[in-house]
């Protein structure tokens, strides 16, 4: 590229990379070439996104770069925020965000620090995403105007995105023909409101012509939608798809849509069943520009779920998986947790199902990006997971250590950080139960805190066992909405996998799970080493030299280990006092529960 230095272009680029565009060689736009020869690095694309692409590779691999192609496994790779514009009184500026304020938005306009913007673009690009949405997926009023009066910063933000071949995504509210609007209706079958949401989207691709679509949350926790009229979802996101198809953007049309006033008296109603229940009846009637996207689990991003069977079981629909790499139920990083092994067991099984592989994002206005410097591994692997899901996650971890520290570095931060999804579950939620958090803000252990609640996630904890059962046979029949051979192995408590047993079981205390073990002094045990593998992560970064990766850095991390160190103690002693008190049944290694 003699002569031209695209805004993309890394300052570190030297000649020793050299990046060819050949509009014939059959790649796409985002696919590339490389390969090394002779101290020069050569990649070849079709345009400047593989270009692009190719270069951030290049420097990712430095002198260890054999030649090969690469193309994104799926077209759209998805980072979503939930900033909202103004401050809420309850979520505050950035819904379920750990890591400080927004980095688009600051007391109620866009922020004016555009440059940290496109920084922030630039990391996205590195790591392959290629759309972000800019607010939050519970639209309030204020952040309702980004649609229309306000459209001038989306699209200010939208410039410095485009300079890194990202699109921005709106999040809507889908009763925007009424309080944007003044219609009396926002009834998607109403030709009025139909043409509203046309005019609407005609005058976004008027400012922004690469514009990549709507976000919608509707009918899930008090957001307006379709079923106030006796619509579908289909008529619903049908209506937006229509406004946007012209212009080729698409409707990314949440599927968390269950009963958050469920009387936890009735047995009978189960909110994992509810996204297949309301959505598989719909399968084949979205239009092809609507992405129905799906929490990867059919709870809520819990430690441990099973794949939802809504990924698996709508084959005439385009489909997205959603991530959450904001830590709502894993720490909210002030814990060490590497989420990317869960995603790629996910994606091991749906990669192949789905159009658009969607993460929400845990980035903000704090120094380090992610607030605990060491949760930036799960931003990075989220872009490189979602170009390829085949990919290792520990090899991604790797990857990440080698790029951001030194080497001496490498061994400590690779045995914090490798098995730390599952040492996070260890101190926890046991055998897949989830959800034994404080209400609200979720950090912190509260064993019957939505025990008795309206929101659905129970664990149904007696003297004599714990767990759901969700089986065809004698419980909520939610086993039955997976195909084969899934609905079987989840059905039998001889097939059902132990991490899942209690997602799917209801079981006594002397159940023995396939390790040889009960159930009670499983929980025993795994909390009284998940603790202790927290206590041995704390000595490991303790002993490590501050200089060797910044005192601020080693500081940082350090105050939040000793936190996290504190938390596990806690999960230990409330989990375990909790389930002894229920059972009755003591430690068998005599160890003291209180």
């Amino acid at each position: 590229m003699t002569g031209v230095h695209p805004a993309w272009l890394p300052r570190d680029v030297d000649d020793s990379i050299v990046l060819t565009r050949d509009p014939d060689c059959g790649l796409g736009e985002e696919g590339y070439t490389i390969a090394r020869a002779g101290g020069v690095t050569t990649v070849v694309a079709a345009g400047e996104p593989g270009l692009m692409y190719g270069a951030f590779h290049a420097l990712r691999l430095r002198e260890d770069c054999p030649a090969a192609t690469h193309r994104p496994a799926k077209a759209r790779r998805v980072m979503q925020h939930w900033d909202n514009v103004f401050v809420h009184p309850v979520m505050g500026q950035v819904e379920r965000g750990y890591s400080g304020g927004s980095v688009f938005w600051e007391d109620g306009a866009l922020t004016a620090d555009l440059d940290r913007v496109s920084d922030y673009a630039r990391l996205l690009a590195a790591t392959g995403i290629n759309l972000v949405s800019v607010n939050n997926v519970n639209v309030h009023a204020g952040e309702a105007r980004l649609l229309t009066d306000r459209l001038g910063e989306v699209a200010a933000l939208a410039g410095r995105f485009r300079q890194y071949h990202i699109r921005v995504l709106l999040s809507v509210s889908f009763a925007s023909p009424v309080t944007l609007g003044g219609l009396g209706t926002a009834d998607p079958c109403d030709p009025a409101v139909r043409e509203w949401w046309a005019a609407a989207a005609r005058r976004v691709y008027a400012v922004i012509p690469d514009f990549g679509g709507f976000v919608v949350k509707a009918d899930s926790e008090g957001q307006p939608g379709p079923f106030a009229y006796g619509r579908t979802h289909a008529d619903g996101a049908n209506a937006l798809a229509a406004a946007l198809a012209p212009f080729g953007g698409d409707v990314y049309w949440r599927a968390f849509v269950y009963n958050h006033r469920q009387d936890w008296r009735d047995r009978s109603t189960d909110r994992a069943r509810a996204a297949f229940d309301h959505f598989s009846p719909l399968d084949g009637q979205f239009a092809d520009n609507v992405i129905l996207q799906v929490k990867h689990g059919p709870i809520d991003f819990q430690p441990r779920e099973p794949v939802s069977p809504v990924l698996l079981g709508m084959a005439a629909t385009r489909l997205a998986v959603e991530f959450q790499a904001t830590q709502e139920y894993t720490g909210q990083q002030r814990h060490v947790c590497y989420l990317p092994p869960m995603w790629s067991a996910v994606l091991s099984a749906v990669a192949d199902r789905v159009d658009a592989v969607v993460t929400v994002s845990n980035v903000g206005e704090d120094p380090y990006w992610t607030g605990h410097p060491l949760a930036q591994a799960n931003l990075y692997a989220a872009g490189r997971l979602a170009w390829d899901p085949a990919l290792d996650p520990i090899a991604l971890l790797d990857e990440w250590i080698r790029l951001t520290f030194p080497d001496a570095a490498a061994g400590v931060l690779h045995a914090l950080m490798d098995s730390s999804w599952a040492v996070y579950e260890s101190y926890t939620a046991p055998l897949g139960v989830g959800f034994m958090v404080k209400p609200g803000h979720h950090y912190g252990p509260d064993v019957d805190g939505y025990e008795y609640s309206p929101w659905g996630t129970y664990h149904f904890a007696d003297r004599d066992g714990v767990g759901v059962d969700r089986t065809v046979a004698t419980g909520t029949g939610f086993c039955g909405q997976y195909p084969p051979p899934w609905s079987a192995r989840y059905e039998s408590l001889e097939t059902c996998p132990d991490e899942l047993l209690l997602f799917f079981h209801h079981v006594p205390y002397s159940h023995v799970l396939h390790s040889g073990t009960t159930v009670i002094q499983h929980i025993y045990d795994i909390h009284f080493a998940g603790a202790a593998a927290v206590t041995e992560m704390r000595r490991r970064w303790d002993a490590l030299p501050p200089a060797l990766v910044g005192e601020g850095l080693h500081a940082r991390v350090g105050e939040l280990l000793a936190e996290q160190e504190r938390s596990a103690v806690e999960w230990r002693d409330q989990i375990n006092t909790y389930f002894f008190r229920k059972s009755g049944v003591p430690d068998a290694l005599g160890r003291r529960i209180h």
